[in-house]
């Protein structure tokens, strides 16, 4: 998700292709243009061969902030076979060549490694899949769906969340310069789906969904969801336009927590508040435990097969 707004979304197909090199030769020397490797579907994957730039990706409006309206799948661009080129890595034996220069051969030394070069497009999965609530005076408060939300720093505390500014939620936070994310569970999951379809132009999100607006501690007029079991006060100290969404740094004012989340001694048990993530147009609840910041040097760990 980027998470979608709180307007019609907008899909972004994430195509095949790409790249920067110019293979061809303009001197008269002969080409070294790579031949292109067709795959078993009958279609290569990779970089244009006619030039040097990428080919453009075309966006959907059916998409919102990374979120799809049906399940954010990314669709590859379908392109002329002949147009595009796969490339095969092959991890040398000894260790040595332009691929594994520098590196040290390793058990799976002279296996082979096949990536399929797409078109540039944002492939950063999982995320966070959370609700951010907004508002102006005297207005009902909005909620949009984000899944562009981010740290930014622990000193002062900050994050990000990037929106379009077409979206209805963009003006609220633009212009108030404040806005709460709240964190999404197994449980919260269909009104965080709903929220990032549908616009708050002509929609009361907390009456649909039936969540609950509690006043903030820090800020004057967004709200918190009272379901979520964390919710971040942020204030905006800084709005980035680099293209087709723009970034809102905020300051964190206060994180309010469910105090039936702590144990007995007084530690917050999120890990057990069943989260859910977002991942390349899905939704998921978080799994097993893999180990502890740190595990991998902890003294008196396994180192059989630590790393892979």
């Amino acid at each position: 998700m980027s998470a979608g707004s709180g307007s019609r979304s907008a899909r972004t197909k994430t195509g095949a292709g790409g790249g920067q090199e110019d293979y061809g030769a303009k001197d008269g020397r002969k080409s070294t243009r790579p031949k292109a490797v067709k795959e078993d579907q009958g279609r290569t994957i990779g970089r244009s061969l006619k030039s040097a730039r990428p080919t453009a990706v075309k966006e959907d409006q059916s998409r919102t902030h990374g979120l799809s309206r049906k399940n954010g799948a990314a669709n590859p661009v379908k392109e002329d076979p002949n147009q595009t080129v796969r490339y095969v890595h092959k991890r040398e034996k000894t260790g040595e060549g332009p691929v594994s220069a520098g590196l040290q051969p390793g058990k799976n030394a002279g296996s082979d490694h096949k990536k399929a070069v797409w078109k540039a497009g944002n492939m950063l999965y999982p995320l966070p899949a959370v609700m951010v609530s907004c508002a102006r005076p005297g207005e009902r408060p909005d909620i949009v769906t984000v899944a562009w939300a981010g740290t930014v720093c622990t000193d002062p505390a900050m994050v990000s969340i990037s929106l379009r500014p077409s979206r209805y939620s963009y003006g609220i936070i633009d212009e108030t310069g404040e806005f709460v994310i709240n964190l999404v569970t197994e449980e919260l999951i269909r009104a965080c789906d709903f929220c990032g379809v549908k616009s708050g132009r002509d929609t009361d999100k907390f009456l649909e969904t039936g969540l609950t607006a509690l006043p903030a501690v820090r800020l004057s007029f967004a709200p918190l969801i009272a379901q979520s079991p964390v919710n971040i006060e942020c204030r905006v100290v800084q709005k980035l336009t680099p293209g087709s969404h723009h970034i809102f740094l905020a300051r964190v004012e206060a994180v309010d927590i469910d105090e039936d989340r702590l144990d007995e001694n007084g530690k917050f048990e999120l890990n057990k508040a069943g989260l859910a993530a977002y991942s390349h147009g899905e939704y998921f609840a978080l799994g097993r435990k893999l180990g502890s910041f740190g595990f991998s040097v902890k003294k008196g760990a396994k180192t059989d097969r630590v790393f892979g």
